[in-house]
């Protein structure tokens, strides 16, 4: 009976996402109500018989994910927030960009751009900095949608073939089902997959993107340096995770304090009015209170041993079949907890099928706006998108991960080779 209530709150908050847009209501609200309500819950009402101590453990590791995101994410965005509110990344697009694109071929640029910015660094840095240069373009609110889902999608598939690009490459990685030369294999499906994207969001596109003319704003000497620090923290962050498993929070967390540091020291004879570390209050904490209840949702899912079930797929289905739903599946439930569930489960895969499912669990949470990481932030970010309207793409994104899939599929036969 618990669990049948827990499951029903926890549906409720997620139609409650759904429909934000009819009543009004903030999404970090709902789901940081329904969050917390599941779990205390489930402290009054043990699940299965479970000492409180159990459910404390299990409480305290779901704290700790939301804690580490919760932290990394905020650095990111003290990082991008000063960077914005300076005006460098906008005048680094001027700068860059040609006067006018075609919205077709700044459709396939952005992609591009993403893709790539999100094989070099996380998925939350790769979403705000390409969000950044979309929003700054003042694009219209259907046609930003468009741009939107496929970064999103874009940052999902960049960082599937890398190890440091996504956690559940790297725990199948950890697991010794795949090797480094195998996940390699994915960067070719990955990048057809979002070509692919860009080519049908792009259809009926035929206007010209205008840069406006704006007084270059002098970058400042301080501004260049945070910017250097903001992509050093991003290397520095993959090259000691690799070579000497430093946690990427805590590289991530020394730069934001060197860049305050540095900054202090730069400004020191300046007459600023405001402080390097008031940024910090410039981070949307919505975003940050979203995750915070999505998380906790995902947890108490994981408690009343919903994820368990996904593994009975694999009994009804071939693991090539059934991997394609377990990616779709991860749209509506973490993917790092559904990854553990079926590692554990111990199902007998050859080297080949788990390819197809490093790639489904990395791409699949694209097929819904709060199925990933990128998808949360663009939503939090970009008014225009919502559950809905992000949802009218499912046709698009679907093909695009179903292009990916067959393709990893296939490019696992380079491994006999």
């Amino acid at each position: 009976m618990v669990t049948g209530i827990i499951l029903s709150l926890i549906a409720l908050a997620f139609v409650l996402i759904v429909i934000e847009d009819i009543i009004h209501v903030n999404k970090a609200k709902t789901t940081l109500f329904f969050g917390t309500l599941c779990w205390i819950i489930a402290f009054i009402f043990p699940i299965h018989g479970q000492s409180p101590e159990t459910i404390q453990h299990e409480l305290d590791h779901n704290i700790l994910e939301i804690a580490t995101l919760w932290l990394f994410l905020m650095a990111a965005m003290t990082f991008v927030a000063y960077l914005n509110s300076k005006g460098f990344i906008q005048n680094l697009v001027q700068r860059v960009m040609p006067k006018q694109i075609s919205e077709r071929k700044l459709m396939f640029l952005v992609g591009g751009f993403a893709f790539l910015f999100s094989s070099i660094s996380d998925n939350v840095t790769a979403t705000l900095i390409s969000l950044a240069v979309v929003m700054s373009l003042k694009l219209d609110g259907k046609k930003l949608i468009k741009y939107t889902t496929l970064i999103i999608f874009a940052v999902n598939s960049g960082g599937v073939s890398l190890i440091t690009g996504d956690v559940t490459t790297l725990m199948i990685f950890l697991a010794d089902k795949v090797t480094i030369g195998h996940l390699l294999l994915l960067i070719a499906p990955a990048v057809i997959s979002v070509i692919a994207l860009a080519g049908m969001l792009s259809v009926g596109m035929n206007g010209t993107v205008v840069f406006e003319e704006q007084a270059n704003r002098r970058i400042e000497k301080t501004d260049i340096t945070i910017a250097v620090i903001f992509l050093s923290t991003i290397f520095g962050t993959l090259a000691l995770s690799v070579l000497y498993s430093v946690p990427p929070l805590l590289t991530f967390l020394f730069g934001l304090s060197l860049m305050f540091l540095v900054a202090q020291f730069l400004m020191r004879k300046k007459d600023v009015n405001k402080k390097i570390i008031d940024y910090i209050r410039e981070i949307e904490y919505d975003t940050l209170l979203f995750f915070v209840g999505v998380l906790l949702l995902v947890g108490a899912m994981k408690e009343v041993g919903v994820l368990k079930q996904f593994t009975h797929l694999y009994e009804i289905l071939a693991p090539e079949y059934a991997n394609y739903i377990m990616g779709l599946l991860s749209a509506a439930v973490d993917n790092v907890p559904l990854t553990a569930a079926l590692l554990k489960a111990d199902i007998a895969m050859d080297a080949r099928q788990w390819l197809t499912f490093t790639y489904a669990t990395g791409v699949g949470g694209s097929m819904l706006i709060i199925g990933s990481a990128a998808g949360i932030i663009a939503m939090s970010k970009v008014k225009e998108l919502t559950f809905v309207s992000y949802l009218r793409q499912s046709v698009y994104l679907l093909i695009a991960y179903t292009i990916g899939y067959v393709g990893s599929y296939f490019a696992g036969f380079m491994m006999t080779m």
